[in-house]
């Protein structure tokens, strides 16, 4: 609420559309009466089918983008394990855990070798002053579709599966692994302060396409959403930047 309130005063000293003066709005609010049901369908009707028409094209279009640069290219880097043959071994051993296990991580070589995977390498050095290492760049990336889907995507990034980020038992095997990750240098990859970081990130980064189409639709043009994305994620960074670095130099 604060951050809402600090940047809405600050772009209403800056912004040239919001700093000019407008005329008081008044209105007369008539006796409040029950909507006709006929009316009430209809209204629905209509607002929907705008929604779909104008948001929901440009975000069918953004999670056909998303799911291509995370699921492609299919074919494993060389010199990767040969999953095929161990998975064959092992469901000739009837040794279903060992399967899911080899399943799970190479759909998590797979995602790592994807085009997102391939982002989440590239903005590392980026991300890196927040604490976040290239495995949250690609949860970073699919997020973009909705934030609960970070949770999934570091669950394929870490090999353990596709994760409900609703159910806590399932995951279970996700946080003891986050739990585990070490640096190159042998220190814990996830601290407390690391998803401290991570939470100030998201709540400050606009990592929703539905909310830029939405507001390319109200606007009529991609300037105001391009802005929106461009502030929220420069304020998000350099936040979590604060928060990580001045906890570092504290001893957290």
């Amino acid at each position: 609420v604060v951050t809402a309130l600090a940047a809405a005063w600050v772009m209403s000293k800056t912004v040239k559309q919001l700093k000019a003066k407008r005329l008081p709005f008044l209105i007369e609010l008539p006796p409040y009466r029950f909507p006709r049901w006929g009316d009430v369908l209809r209204m629905m009707w209509s607002k929907s089918a705008m929604f779909l028409r104008e948001a929901g094209t440009v975000i069918l279009a953004c999670s056909i983008a998303l799911w291509a640069l995370l699921a492609f290219p299919r074919e494993l880097p060389e010199g990767s394990r040969d999953y095929d043959a161990e998975i064959e071994v092992a469901q000739k051993a009837g040794d279903k855990e060992t399967e899911e296990a080899l399943e799970a991580a190479k759909g998590g070589e797979r995602v790592a070798n994807s085009y997102g995977g391939r982002i989440g390498h590239a903005i590392e050095p980026a991300i890196a002053p927040l604490g976040f290492d290239w495995k949250i760049g690609i949860g970073i990336v699919g997020a973009f579709a909705a934030r609960e889907v970070f949770v999934s995507t570091m669950g394929i990034v870490y090999s353990v599966g596709e994760v409900d980020a609703g159910d806590d038992e399932a995951t279970k095997p996700l946080r003891e692994a986050l739990r585990d990750a070490k640096k190159p240098d042998g220190s814990k990859a996830y601290t407390p302060l690391v998803g401290l970081s991570l939470m100030i990130f998201f709540a400050l980064a606009c990592q929703c396409m539905s909310t830029l189409a939405v507001v390319k639709r109200e606007t009529g043009g991609w300037k105001w959403p391009g802005f929106l994305f461009l502030y929220m994620t420069v304020l998000a960074w350099v936040a979590s930047f604060l928060v990580f670095q001045v906890g570092s130099l504290l001893g957290f």
